[in-house]
């Protein structure tokens, strides 16, 4: 076990990665993509990595029959727990937030019909024994959905990410994942916030302030276009 990878982005900062979440896709371009592969209504659906518990009560709102929050970090795991304890009742009881990662999940066998990773532990060589838990956590029939950063087209986050990390190797991690037996397509979405300042806050959290420099001196207002890719796995 390699423990937790962690995020400095929403670990150092939860309330800007709560701006991010907030302004990432508004269109649900996401959601649209994973819902032409698979139905959330009825699922059991496990929200890996979920962080400050951002997306539960949306896979509630689907129709998921029950929602499992897994979270390494302490303090994310807490957030999560104090946001679903805010909900009503009848969605609030159909949701745990669980201690754990993706190396060990702590549900039994065969027990998930829907895993959502977004931005989380799975990006790439080095994830293998999250693989692995995954062939043993995901019910037959189930489908496996993993969201993150697509450099194989052009956008404007994109560029942004390649010139502010040099050494990622996005042909390597496509290779990874089409040995492991993922799907992928592209979604092209956005970042929209409601101010500049929103957006210049959330640069900061997700770039070097070199790179983070540049960006904001170079780009006007207040959007971003933004590939994502979703891999997806069936069982």
């Amino acid at each position: 076990m390699t423990g937790p990878i962690p995020s400095p982005n929403i670990w150092n900062d939860p309330q800007t990665y709560e701006v991010e979440n907030l302004a990432v896709d508004r269109e649900h371009r996401i959601e649209a993509a994973i819902l032409a592969h698979r139905r959330i209504a009825g699922a059991r659906l496990l929200d890996l990595g979920c962080g400050s518990g951002f997306h539960l009560a949306r896979w509630v709102g689907l129709g998921a029959a029950r929602v499992v929050g897994v979270e390494p970090h302490p303090p994310l795991l807490a957030l999560a727990r104090a946001r679903v304890s805010r909900l009503a009742a009848p969605d609030r009881e159909r949701i745990r937030v669980l201690p754990g990662g993706a190396e060990s999940v702590p549900l039994p066998d065969a027990s998930i019909d829907v895993m959502h990773a977004r931005w989380a532990y799975f990006f790439g060589s080095g994830s293998e024994p999250g693989l692995r838990e995954l062939d043993r956590v995901m019910a037959a029939g189930g489908v496996a959905f993993v969201v993150d950063n697509d450099l194989t087209v052009p956008s404007t986050f994109g560029s942004w990410f390649a010139a502010a990390y040099p050494a990622y190797d996005a042909d390597a991690t496509e290779r990874f994942w089409s040995r492991h037996g993922w799907g992928r397509e592209t979604v092209v979405t956005s970042w929209e916030f409601d101010d500049r300042a929103d957006l210049e806050a959330v640069v900061r959290i997700e770039f070097p302030p070199a790179a983070a420099d540049r960006i904001l001196a170079h780009h006007e207002g207040r959007s971003v276009d933004y590939a994502v890719v979703l891999r997806t796995r069936a069982y």
